[in-house]
């Protein structure tokens, strides 16, 4: 169960309006209203035209940079224990991030958006049974989510299951239990999975505002 009590805000709201406009803007409106049944193969035809899914803009732009932060050199996790770079880059071209790298910020966010994509949004797809039939607050929070602790483990949770069997309340709650590292509950991600703070809005908080 979460820590905090879980309710829509008017910055969610805010954040899914300003993803629903550059759905339309970008292409990606009229492009799904050919196909009024969403499937991955008609996903992957969007994105091979270089559209991006309004999940990934989400979860980019309201979750995971403003909770990833940028760093364009390559500095250690004390939680992970791994070297990162970007927003939280671990390997780059297949290989493990090391100290001393850098790379531009357009570079990064290249790097960024390319990789939500392909490892995150995409398994989800095609792993969790009814994704795509979800709102896109659920799919962008659940993508951010896989973003920060892996889409293997997100398949395999419960946040997926309810998801699945379209208990979507549910499914938002359910992925705040993503909170702890090294076996302790840690503050941050309690708040980046829950309500955020002043100023980054939380992952479930984002994803019950587009519920109502």
């Amino acid at each position: 169960m979460p820590v905090h009590k879980i309710v829509a805000t008017k910055r969610g709201k805010a954040a899914l309006a300003g993803a629903a406009v550059l759905a339309i803007t970008s292409g990606w409106t009229a492009w799904t209203a050919r196909t009024p049944v969403e499937t991955p193969a008609t996903i992957r035809a969007a994105i091979d035209k270089g559209m991006t899914p309004p999940a990934v803009s989400l979860a980019v732009d309201g979750l995971i940079k403003p909770w990833e932060g940028l760093a364009l050199k390559s500095h250690w996790d004390h939680y992970a224990k791994i070297w990162d770079i970007c927003y939280g880059e671990t390997r780059v071209n297949g290989q493990p991030v090391k100290p001393g790298m850098s790379f531009t910020p357009a570079e990064c966010e290249a790097m960024l958006r390319r990789r939500v994509v392909r490892d995150y949004y995409l398994p989800l797809v095609d792993g969790v049974p009814g994704f795509l039939a979800a709102p896109v607050s659920l799919q962008a929070s659940m993508t951010s989510g896989a973003y920060n602790f892996g889409a293997s483990a997100m398949i395999r949770s419960t946040a997926a299951r309810h998801l699945t069997s379209r208990r979507y309340r549910q499914a938002c709650e359910a992925q705040t239990a993503f909170n702890k590292a090294g076996g302790q509950v840690v503050n941050g991600l309690v708040k980046r999975r829950e309500m955020g703070d002043a100023q980054r809005l939380g992952e479930a908080e984002l994803c019950v505002s587009g519920l109502e």
